[in-house]
């Protein structure tokens, strides 16, 4: 199963109702795909703690992680790069299992950019982990202005999120029928 990840754990964020967007695209293209959100984490709680001391939520959804055929994150851009908590979020999964060979793409919502400059950092994190980097980026460029709970307004950016849906599962089938991704090669050990 793909998941797709919610970066902030800011209440009622632009960034969640996309991920449920994209979920239900998913649906519609009959994949069924899950979302792993940054509010349910109680990252307040965790300052601090690695590992073992992470509460249960973190600790499922790093399981989740593990044995995910693909990930889709959304993040939005705060201050020039991503939210703080998705960085705590990522610095508490495994290595190599959490991100070495995993399939996964980038959404970025932000506002004159389209949150350009936190997607890129993700790609540097997860390139410097050795996961698989599906090319097609989304950039929503004002997008807390066309982002609803019903709707994505913008049927150009509804576009680029369906083609690069389409992509990325063809990419994951691609990987995984090679035995190149994650999950593929842990069992092969």
């Amino acid at each position: 199963m793909k998941y797709v990840i919610s970066g902030t754990n800011r209440p009622g964020s632009k960034t969640l109702m996309v991920a449920k967007h994209i979920q239900k695209m998913y649906a519609e293209a009959g994949e069924t795909i899950g979302i792993i959100d940054l509010q349910e984490m109680t990252l307040h709680e965790v300052i601090g703690h690695y590992g073992d001391t992470a509460p249960e939520a973190m600790k499922q959804a790093v399981a989740k992680i593990n044995q995910a055929d693909g990930l889709i994150i959304v993040t939005p851009e705060y201050n020039g790069s991503f939210p703080g908590a998705l960085k705590y979020f990522i610095d508490h999964w495994s290595y190599p299992d959490s991100f070495e060979f995993r399939p996964v793409c980038f959404v970025g919502i932000g506002w004159s950019f389209g949150a350009l400059r936190p997607v890129e950092h993700l790609q540097g994190v997860f390139g410097y982990r050795n996961a698989f980097m599906y090319p097609e980026r989304v950039f929503m460029m004002n997008g807390p202005k066309y982002i609803t709970p019903e709707a994505i307004a913008d049927e150009n950016v509804v576009k680029l999120l369906k083609s690069q849906m389409t992509g990325f599962q063809k990419f994951s089938k691609a990987l995984s029928a090679a035995g190149l991704a994650a999950n593929e090669r842990l069992a092969k050990k």
